[in-house]
C-alpha cells in the first residue's frame, strides 16, 4: 500500500496557523532572555585591568620600603636601582639586603636570593601554557613572572584575560617598584623606620588576599595552615628567605600524607565474608 503524502503548499501555511514548537533550550538568540544559558555573564577586559592596576598600585608602593632598606644596608642608590631593574622580585631583594646588612658574605645572601627567588620557576612552567606567547615576547614575560603576575593571571577565564592580567600587572608593577625604589633610597634618611609605616608588609598582604579565595577545599586549607605554620616556627632559627622555601614542604607533604591514607586497606573490607554473613 503508498505511504499517503501531504501536498505541499507553494505560498506556506495560511496566516495565524501554529507553527512547530521550538526547544526551550534553543529559542531566541544567544545572549538574550530565553536563550537557555544560564551562564554567568563574563568578565569584561576593564574589569581585568581594574584588578590588575589595583594589585600593581598597592604592591608597588613596597618598593620605598625596599629602597630604603637597600640604603640603610650600605647600598648605593644605583645599585638599589639595579637590584629592581634587573633582579625584579621583592621577596629575593629584602633577602639579600636584610642578609647583607646583618653583616653576612655578599655571596652567600646572593645564593639565598637566588634559591627563593627560584619559585618563579615553577610559576613559568604554568605561565607558560596559559599565555602562549612568541618567541620574542617570552623574554620580557619571563622578567615579569613573579608572585602578583601570576595569581592575578591564573585567576582569569580564557587566554585573552589571562594576558591582559598578566601583563598590566606587570608593566604597572615594574613602573611604579623601580619608581618608588628610587625615592626610597634617595630619602631614605627621610623616611627613618620603615618598619614604622608597615610598606614591607604591603606586598605579602595583598598576596595573601589573592589567594584567600582560591583556598576552597579541606586539602588546600590543610596545605596553607601547614605552611604557615612552618614559615612562622622556622622565621626565627633559620636565615632570612629560608624560612619560606622550607614552607613549600607543606604540598608535597599534605599529598604524601593524603595518599597513605587512600592507600592504606580496610581491615573489616579485606576479610573475606563466609556464607554465614552474606547478604541475603
Amino acid at each position: 500500500m503508498a505511504e499517503e503524502t501531504t501536498p505541499t503548499d507553494p505560498a506556506g501555511p495560511p496566516p495565524g496557523t501554529p507553527g512547530p514548537e521550538i526547544p526551550a533550550t534553543v529559542k531566541g538568540a544567544p545572549g538574550t532572555p530565553g536563550d537557555g544559558n544560564t551562564a554567568p555573564r563574563p568578565v569584561g577586559d576593564r574589569a581585568v585591568i581594574r584588578d590588575a592596576l589595583g594589585v600593581g598600585l598597592a604592591v608597588g608602593l613596597s618598593g620605598f620600603a625596599f629602597g630604603a632598606t637597600a640604603a640603610g644596608a650600605g647600598l648605593t642608590v644605583a645599585q638599589a636601582c639595579a637590584l629592581s631593574l634587573l633582579v625584579f622580585t621583592g621577596a629575593s631583594q629584602f633577602a639579600l639586603v636584610g642578609a647583607v646588612a646583618a653583616g653576612g658574605n655578599p655571596l652567600t645572601a646572593a645564593a639565598g636570593a637566588f634559591f627563593l627567588g627560584a619559585r618563579n620557576a615553577f610559576y613559568g612552567l604554568r605561565l607558560s601554557q596559559l599565555l602562549a606567547l612568541p618567541r620574542v615576547g617570552r623574554p620580557l614575560a619571563a622578567h615579569w613572572v613573579i608572585d602578583e603576575t601570576s595569581a592575578v593571571a591564573l585567576a582569569q577565564q580564557g587566554r585573552r584575560h589571562t594576558r591582559i592580567g598578566f601583563f598590566a600587572t606587570g608593566a604597572t608593577l615594574y613602573v611604579l617598584w623601580n619608581a618608588t625604589t628610587l625615592l626610597g633610597a634617595l630619602g631614605a634618611e627621610a623616611i627613618g623606620d620603615t618598619g614604622a609605616w608597615g610598606l614591607d608588609a604591603a606586598g605579602p598582604a595583598v598576596f595573601l588576599a589573592l589567594l584567600a579565595p582560591m583556598v576552597r577545599t579541606a586539602r588546600e586549607r590543610v596545605t596553607a595552615v601547614a605552611a604557615v605554620v612552618l614559615g612562622l616556627g622556622l622565621l626565627p632559627v633559620l636565615p632570612g628567605g629560608v624560612p619560606v622555601l622550607v614552607a613549600a614542604l607543606a604540598a608535597p607533604a599534605v599529598l604524601w600524607a593524603e595518599g597513605r591514607r587512600r592507600a592504606r586497606p580496610d581491615a573489616d573490607d579485606d576479610q573475606p565474608r563466609t556464607s554465614e554473613e552474606s547478604p541475603r
